[in-house]
C-alpha cells in the first residue's frame, strides 16, 4: 500500500535507537526524507548512515537534548517546516519513589515529557496547517491507562500532554493536520533489555527468568519488536489517515485490559 508520504519530510525524535530508529527506517523505505534527533552525535551519525545505505533515502541528523529548551529552539530553527513529527522523549522509564522527588525533579520530568513535545507541536503545527498537511505522532506509554507505583512524575507529565493534545487537535484538524499518541508496552528496545538485565543482576537470577515474568503482563506473552511499534507510528502518518486524530492507541499485546 502506498502511504502517500514520498518526499515528505519526517522528523523523528529519539531516532538513533529502539522505536525511533525503526520508525525512521520505515519512513525512509516509504520514500520520505528523514531527520533523526537524539542526544549522541556519534550514534546519530551511524544510524543515519545505516538508514541511508539501506534505503537510498535522504537522511540527516540533529543532535539535541529535547529536555532542554535551547535545544528545542535550535531544532525548530534548523528544520522549520517538516510534514511529519514523531515526538518522543527518548528517556527510559524508571521507578522513582515519591519521597525521593523534589521540585527540581518534578520540573525536569515535565520538561522532558510535556514541554519537549508541546513546544515542537506548537512550533510545527502552524506551518503544517498553512501547507494543508501534517501528521504528528506522540510516543507515550501504555501505563498512562493504568498508573503504576513509582511513576508519578511520568504519569503526570504524559497525562498533561494527552490533555493538551486532545484540545489542540480540534484546532488543527480542519487543515488536514492530525495528532495522535501511541502507547507502547513491552517493546524489545536496547533500553528495555538493559533495564531487565539490571533487574536480573539485582535479584541474582537469570535474565530469561526476569523476561518471562514481565511477559506475563500481556496476553501475547512476548516482547514486541521495535518494528512492530514503528509500523503503527508510520501508518498513522499516511496521507489516507487524515480522519484519525486525537487518539491514544495502545500497542501492548493485551497488557491493558480496559475497554476504553
Amino acid at each position: 500500500m502506498d502511504l502517500g508520504i514520498t518526499s515528505r519530510h519526517a522528523i523523528v525524535c529519539a531516532g538513533s535507537s529502539g522505536i525511533g530508529l525503526a520508525a525512521a527506517h520505515r519512513f525512509a523505505r516509504e520514500g520520505a526524507a528523514v531527520t533523526i534527533v537524539a542526544r549522541d552525535p556519534a550514534k546519530l551519525a551511524c544510524a543515519a548512515e545505516a538508514i541511508a545505505a539501506d534505503t537510498g533515502a535522504s537522511v540527516t541528523h540533529f543532535a539535541a537534548d529535547l529536555s532542554a529548551r535551547a535545544d528545542r529552539e535550535a531544532l525548530l530553527a534548523a528544520h522549520p517546516a517538516p510534514d511529519i513529527l514523531v515526538a518522543s522523549p527518548g528517556i527510559p522509564q524508571r521507578s522513582v519513589a515519591y519521597t525521593d522527588l523534589d521540585e527540581a525533579a518534578w520540573r525536569w520530568w515535565f520538561e522532558a515529557h510535556f514541554h519537549a513535545a508541546i513546544d515542537l507541536i506548537h512550533g510545527y503545527a502552524p506551518g503544517m496547517c498553512a501547507r494543508g498537511f501534517g501528521r504528528i505522532v506522540n510516543v507515550s506509554a501504555n501505563f498512562i491507562k493504568f498508573p503504576q507505583a513509582g511513576a508519578g512524575p511520568s504519569h503526570a507529565a504524559r497525562l498533561a500532554l494527552a490533555g493538551a493534545i486532545a484540545s489542540l487537535v480540534r484546532e488543527v484538524a480542519p487543515r488536514n493536520v492530525t495528532i495522535n499518541s501511541v502507547l507502547p508496552g513491552l517493546i524489545a528496545t536496547p533500553a528495555l533489555r538493559a533495564a531487565l538485565s539490571e533487574r536480573a543482576d539485582a535479584l541474582g537470577v537469570p535474565y530469561v527468568d526476569v523476561e518471562a515474568d514481565v511477559r506475563k503482563r500481556c496476553a501475547a506473552d512476548r516482547l514486541a519488536s521495535p518494528e512492530e511499534a514503528a509500523d503503527l507510528i508510520v501508518m498513522l502518518c499516511a496521507a489516507q489517515m487524515g480522519y484519525v486524530t486525537g487518539q491514544n492507541i495502545v500497542n501492548d499485546g493485551g497488557a491493558y485490559q480496559g475497554l476504553f
